[in-house]
């Protein structure tokens, strides 16, 4: 129960759904691997994606991990079932538990999804949420540079905002009434996201992003399989695969508080 869960992402995106656990689960250690030397994993090829997700799983249970989070959709999308098969561990993406989350929420049926470009051809969205109700209808948008803007810091103001409504424009007329922030990035540029789709459908839509669903999975599994951490200080380890000082400079901005001392190590 005292070893970490480990957790992955193409870079920094995935620290939103690690402060996510913090919160939820604060007797929990995390052992988070931001694959920074390779990012971005949104237009890379299903069978590279996969490739690094398990070149990365392998790194992560060396270092004693008792579960693995995937905290990419990309990778979630296409590396969740090759993760499983490859270790004994309980492994979570983000992909499934807010899929399950929008059906929850959605009043209509009609759900909105944005990812990345390599999230959106997979079409894993529109899967894992028909899996859960045939009846909803899912629209996709492709938004590939809210990512850099995320990381650059510039979630608020003219900017993002008309990148957003170049993105969002094509919601208009579907009326959905929940939108699905597909990539770990997106929660940082929630508060224009939500203004300028509402404002393209109409009316108010539910946002939801996967680092608080895929929190309380986690939760809900290592309570089921006796690996939940009820006491204890937590030990928080951080390592990259390129430069862990520019790392450092943005990490704040989506872990929401100072990581400590970060690690490079060579995959």
């Amino acid at each position: 129960m005292t070893q970490p869960v480990g957790v992955f992402d193409s870079g920094v995106g995935g620290l939103t759904v690690a402060r996510a656990i913090v919160d939820r689960l604060p007797h929990e250690s995390l052992l988070y691997l931001g694959d920074t030397a390779r990012v971005p994993y949104g237009n890379k090829s299903p069978e590279t994606v996969r490739r690094y997700s398990l070149n990365i799983t392998e790194r992560l249970m060396l270092g004693g991990a008792k579960a693995l989070v995937i905290a990419c959709n990309t990778a979630s999308a296409h590396a969740l079932e090759a993760v499983r098969a490859a270790v004994d561990v309980p492994v979570i993406g983000v992909i499934e538990p807010v899929s399950a989350r929008a059906i929850e929420r959605t009043q209509t049926g009609r759900i909105g999804v944005i990812g990345t470009l390599g999230t959106v051809k997979s079409c894993a969205y529109p899967r894992a949420l028909t899996a859960l109700s045939a009846a909803v209808e899912v629209h996709q948008r492709a938004c590939p540079l809210f990512v850099p803007l995320a990381e650059e810091g510039w979630t608020a103001g003219r900017v993002p905002r008309e990148v957003a409504r170049t993105y969002l424009a094509g919601f208009a007329g579907t009326a959905i009434d929940t939108l699905v922030l597909g990539c770990t990035h997106y929660p940082l540029l929630r508060a224009v996201i939500e203004q300028v789709v509402a404002d393209e459908v109409g009316g108010p839509v539910c946002v939801l992003d996967s680092a608080v669903a895929t929190a309380e999975r986690l939760a809900q599994v290592l309570a089921d399989d006796g690996l939940l951490a009820v006491a204890g200080d937590p030990h928080h380890k951080f390592l990259v695969t390129d430069d862990s000082e520019s790392f450092q400079g943005v990490c704040e901005r989506f872990f929401g508080a100072p990581v400590g001392h970060v690690e490079h190590v060579d995959l």
